[in-house]
This record gives C-alpha cells, structure tokens and sequence, in this order.
C-alpha cells in the first residue's frame, strides 16, 4: 500500500501562499518554508533552508533556520565546502541519514550535529531555472523521519524555490522601474535646466546643453545635480520677484 502523507487544507493554504509575489526577501521566503516544514512533517524537529547559485560550484547565496545551532550546521558546512546540504546542492540529489551517529559519510560533519542534538535528516532539493533550493529537516531521535514523509518536504522545496525566484523577478521588476524613474525625473530635471539656461543666455537648448556640460565638468559635480541647482534657484527668485 503506497503511503501519502495528509496535507490539511490550512496547510494547503500557506504551500500555495509560498508561490506567491510578496514584497519579502529571499531569506524570508525560506524562513517561511522551515517553518511549514518544521510544522507539517512527521518527526520533523527543526529545519534549515538555502537558496545556491548555479554552475559547476553551488554558492550559497540565502538561507534561514528555524534554531540557531541548525543554522550554525549548515553555515559551517558552507564555510567548509562539505557536508550533507553541501553534497545535496552539487548534485541536486536528496541526502536522507536515519541515524547521524552511525553515519560514515562525513566525519567532521556528524560530530557537529550529534554535539546538537540532531539523530537524524533528511536533505531535499529542487531547481526552477537558476534558483536551487536546499530544504534539511532535523530528528532528534533516531528514525524520526519517514522516508514516505519526505515528500511533503519535496513539496515545500519546490514552492519555496518558486517562491524564491518569484521574489527575484519582483525585487529585478521594482528595480528596473525605479531606474526608469530616476532616468525620467533626472531628464526632466536637465531639460528645465536647459530652458532656465535658453532664457538667461537667449541661446538654443544645444548651447544651453553644452553650457550645463562644461559647468558639470568644470565643478566636478554630476549633471543632474548642477541642473537641479540651476532650477532651484529658479525658482527661489521667481517667489522672491512676487
């Protein structure tokens, strides 16, 4: 009989919730995902979770915990290159150890994690285009875990990596358009520069262009900032005269 861990309708909810654009960063988005983790899973104590880079060495680039030795774990194993998440990350395949204190596979990480209380772990991974999202969820007894539970963790990787990347799109997105913006208002700002310029020399706006030019350089000061002055103090005599 196949096993299918139950997922309430709340926790539904807040999965679907995860995907969403919000203005949140990355690390708040994967502290989400601990926290879910570390609520729905069967055995699961506490969780850790990191955003990498992709290419032929995953860097990590975000992470959240839900405790700070497990955040200690996985900071040290990116410090040292090495460990469970680590090796996850390059591979993009899940880790699972049913028991930390006969694991053999990495002999300076175990010690780490026995000395704080972790039994057991599981590491899922997801990718969604450049994003790569490592979800560890923690035992502290041996066994805790349920290799059929490990699913729902798989799940949760995968919003949080939609999450993650969402997040990226929005945060390049409000970027972007601040730039225009900027770009926008500073136009806006040389071209009143420009006629305050054309009315006090009686000159055409490639001469008062060249003027703002010539003041920027001489002054060692921006373009924008010299035709914000230039305009500022346009305006002040022009409430002064009234």
């Amino acid at each position: 009989m196949t096993f299918e861990p139950q997922i309430s309708s709340e926790l539904a909810t807040q999965v679907a919730r995860l995907g969403l654009v919000h203005e949140a960063s990355a690390t708040v988005a994967l502290r989400r995902v601990t926290e879910l983790a570390t609520r729905a899973v069967h055995g699961c104590a506490g969780a850790t979770a990191v955003r990498w880079s992709t290419g032929d060495a995953s860097e990590p680039l975000d992470q959240a915990g839900t405790h700070p030795h497990l955040a200690y774990l996985t900071e040290i194993q990116c410090a040292r290159r090495a460990g469970p998440i680590h090796d996850a990350a390059g591979s993009e395949t899940p880790v699972f150890c049913a028991d930390t204190l006969a694991e053999t596979r990495w002999p300076d990480y175990t010690p780490l994690a026995l000395q704080r209380g972790v039994r057991c772990f599981a590491v899922t991974v997801y990718r969604t285009g450049p994003v790569i999202v490592t979800l560890t969820m923690y035992g502290v007894v041996p066994g805790a875990l349920d290799r059929r539970e490990l699913s729902l963790g798989a799940l949760l990787a995968a919003q949080g990596g939609a999450a993650v990347s969402n997040t990226r799109l929005y945060e390049d997105a409000h970027r972007t358009a601040t730039q225009l913006r900027q770009a926008v208002e500073a136009r806006s700002i040389v071209d009143q520069a420009k006629g305050v310029l054309m009315h006090a020399m009686g000159c055409d706006a490639d001469t008062a262009f060249a003027e703002l030019k010539r003041i920027s350089q001489t002054r060692h000061v921006k373009l924008t900032a010299i035709a914000q002055r230039i305009v500022s103090g346009h305006r002040t005599e022009a409430r002064e005269r009234r």
